[in-house]
């Protein structure tokens, strides 16, 4: 049995717990406000966005997730930077970038502060 998952909404790790016994496979979210707020149209957008900056850079070059965000929102990036580390959480899950915080890779669920992207 796998002992961990990643939460479809936030991307953070989702540890398996006893009381989840006989509904594991069924468990997609971390807690019941990310449950109620799922990644919605502008989820999968962020994503593709992020992809696409990256692949416009060197191989080892990183991004700011702000820059993602700016993107999509020129006006309100700000409000939305929440939803842009999410994406990028996720997007570590699949195996397609990393997290890094002084060049160094760092885990998404627990990173704190200033994040850059790169690709994996």
């Amino acid at each position: 049995m796998e002992s961990e998952k990643t939460c479809s909404t936030c991307g953070r790790r989702i540890t398996w717990r006893k009381k989840w016994a006989d509904c594991w496979e069924d468990i997609r979210y971390c807690s019941d406000a990310c449950r109620k707020k799922k990644p919605g149209k502008t989820g999968p957008e962020i994503e593709a966005v992020i992809l696409c900056l990256l692949s416009e850079r060197k191989a080892a070059a990183t991004i700011c997730p702000s820059e993602a965000a700016r993107s999509l929102w020129p006006e309100a990036w700000q409000d939305r930077m929440e939803e842009t580390r999410q994406a990028a959480r996720r997007l570590v899950a699949q195996g397609l970038i990393e997290i890094t915080q002084g060049g160094h890779v760092v885990d998404p669920s627990t990173a704190k502060g200033p994040i850059r992207l790169r690709k994996s």
